[in-house]
């Protein structure tokens, strides 16, 4: 009986071995449950066998196929890759296409002057060709107020110079304190001296050998030297500007005199203290007014400055430039446009165009430019020195005069701009059709074995290169005469690997010659090449384009791959699952088979059966 358990239960070396121990095998804390019951889900714990290697080995052979598949989609990808280059490369193209559509290209101009210091001269692309000479004979220039002269007051009215501080006179520049020599005797002033502190000053450091006066009629200073011998002035250790400020130079003599009144106006200070003959009044409450040209300017008496005033008509639309000259002590109006024309004047409310000599000035007139046209006996007229369509009649043509003289301007077509833009469509056509080659290119290795390329055997990418070709190759339907397609243009295909050349000197001449019929070869708004390519390349690359469908169906076949491979993982996970739960079951038995082995050995031993 013992023998026909042991059989059925699994072997005698197994019933033997039970036998020998007189007990089940020991179970360690790893291989029980919480309960104290064997775990049946370590592998082998009741059979022996390492089935969880067997389950994973399965697995494994059930998901060999991904491999292949990965592969595949890395190759979709890589050829995904291609086409986005592919269209960028179009992108470009089509950049360049566009170029040679825009009209403008074919009707550049070149515009040269023989005399540049006489003139210059540029043109659009609508000047009239043509050779055109200009005598100018008179220059444009700018009419002008000039105010009366001497506005400002003496630097003493009242001729009490002790009472005329040096630091606050009316000169033209501020004075520094610090010293000068006359006839080699240092002179110390200070900027709150007199200006007699300052005569006295001159009169001490030079023992009386040299003496100063101020004439307030005249506004001057004058330096005399009683011993006869000359004045003096000034050397390279001065610190002082004092003479320069009083004007006073070297002439040589005993007697030396300001060169011109010293009183000026004080731009910066409010108006009441800028030293004018006439004070300036704004009718009171700080609404003074005057107009120029029509334009109406502001001020306010009690604070603003003669600058603040001035600054105003600058950036106002009067179209004047205001300014002071301190030599003539004296105001001016300048007109910001050339040409006869007048200036305009009136004070409102107040007296500031009065005060400032500017309503009693005189206008100095402007002039017009004055030429003759290819020797032409009537006088051309042009306010500006700018030379245009409305004076010359030449259409798109403008001269800028210089100087008086003759110049000849010649008014060419310029081909240039057009022949680079049709190099550069050369270029980068073949900068497509070389990345097409590269990427069907096959290569043989070292070891003779042969790796295709990216895109190699892809009928989408040579259908669109070699179309490409057949396009750019062909004539323009309806075209006749010198030019009717590229090749006419010294641009020849190889017909091997779809490249272009250009003969750029046959390209140069041929486009000189016949830019009409070059720019019909190109912009035929039904035939043209441009046109022709344009749609080619919007098929290729559109919404519904042949590349946008391609890449639209590798991406379907990258995703279909995709699929396959999630739905293959999740059989695997299912057969996972249902391997273990066999192979637990088997355990289970095993340990069933084991446990009632275990008991009818024992009674055997205990003699109960």
């Amino acid at each position: 009986m013992s023998s026909s358990i042991s059989s059925s239960l699994g072997g005698t070396n197994l019933l033997a071995t039970l036998l020998a121990s007189g007990s089940p095998p020991s179970l360690n804390s790893s291989s029980t449950s919480p309960t104290g019951a064997p775990n049946l889900s370590i592998t082998g714990l009741a059979s022996g066998m390492n089935w969880s290697t067997v389950i994973s080995e399965l697995a494994q052979a059930e998901r060999s196929p991904e491999t292949t598949w990965q592969q595949e989609i890395s190759a979709l990808n890589t050829q995904k890759s291609a086409y986005t280059t592919l269209n960028g490369d179009f992108a470009t193209l089509q950049t360049d296409i566009q170029t040679l559509q825009d009209a403008s290209l074919y009707s550049g101009t070149s515009v040269q002057s023989s005399n540049t210091a006489i003139a210059t001269a540029s043109g659009g692309s609508a000047a009239t060709l043509g050779n055109y000479t200009f005598n100018i004979t008179q220059l444009a220039t700018a009419a002008r107020m000039n105010g009366t002269t001497g506005v400002s007051q003496v630097l003493s009215p009242n001729g009490n110079i002790g009472t005329t501080t040096i630091g606050t006179a009316g000169f033209a520049s501020p004075v520094t304190a610090g010293t000068f020599t006359v006839n080699g005797a240092q002179v110390t002033i200070a900027a709150t001296d007199s200006l007699q502190q300052v005569f006295n000053n001159i009169a001490s450091a030079t023992n009386n050998a040299v003496t100063a006066s101020y004439n307030s009629t005249t506004d001057e200073i004058t330096l005399s030297s009683g011993g006869g011998g000359p004045v003096v002035l000034g050397s390279a250790a001065d610190t002082s500007n004092f003479l320069q400020v009083a004007q006073l130079y070297n002439n040589g003599t005993n007697t030396v005199t300001s060169t011109s009144a010293l009183g000026h106006v004080q731009l910066g200070v409010t108006m009441s203290g800028a030293g004018l003959k006439t004070a300036i009044t704004d009718g009171g409450g700080g609404q003074g007014q005057f107009t120029i040209n029509g334009v109406a300017i502001t001020y306010d008496a009690s604070t603003d400055s003669i600058q603040n005033v001035m600054d105003k008509i600058n950036s106002s639309t009067a179209g004047v430039t205001a300014s002071y000259n301190s030599l003539n002590d004296q105001f001016t109006l300048t007109n910001n446009t050339t040409g006869n024309i007048g200036i305009s004047l009136q004070d409102v409310t107040g007296n500031f165009l009065q005060a400032t000599g500017l309503s009693s000035g005189a206008l100095q007139s402007g002039t017009n430019l004055l030429y003759t046209l290819n020797g032409g006996s009537q006088q051309l007229v042009s306010q500006s020195n700018t030379i245009s369509q409305t004076s010359s009649s030449i259409a798109g043509l403008s001269v800028t005069a210089l100087q008086t003289g003759s110049v000849k301007v010649a008014v060419s077509s310029d081909a240039s701009s057009l022949t680079t833009a049709i190099q550069q469509f050369v270029t980068d056509y073949n900068s497509l059709q070389s990345t097409v080659t590269s990427d069907q290119a096959v290569t043989t290795g070292s070891n003779g074995s042969v790796t295709p390329g990216i895109l190699t055997g892809d009928l989408t990418a040579n259908g669109i290169a070699s179309g490409l070709r057949t396009l750019v190759s062909s004539s323009v339907p309806g075209l006749s005469g010198a030019v009717t397609m590229l090749s006419d243009l010294g641009i020849q295909t190889n017909g091997q690997n779809n490249q272009l050349s250009v003969n750029t000197s046959t390209l140069t001449s041929v486009v000189a010659a016949n830019i009409n019929t070059v720019q019909k070869l190109f912009n035929d708004p039904t035939n043209g090449l441009a046109t022709q390519v344009n749609n080619y390349i919007n098929n290729a690359t559109g919404a519904n384009g042949t590349i946008t469908n391609h890449q639209a169906s590798l991406s379907q076949q990258v995703t279909q791959l995709n699929t396959q491979i999630s739905s293959l993982e999740a059989k695997i996970t299912a057969d996972t699952a249902t391997w273990t739960s066999e192979f637990t079951a088997m355990e289970a038995a095993q340990s069933q088979a084991s446990s009632q082995l275990t008991y009818l050995s024992e009674q055997i031993t205990n003699g109960t059966l």
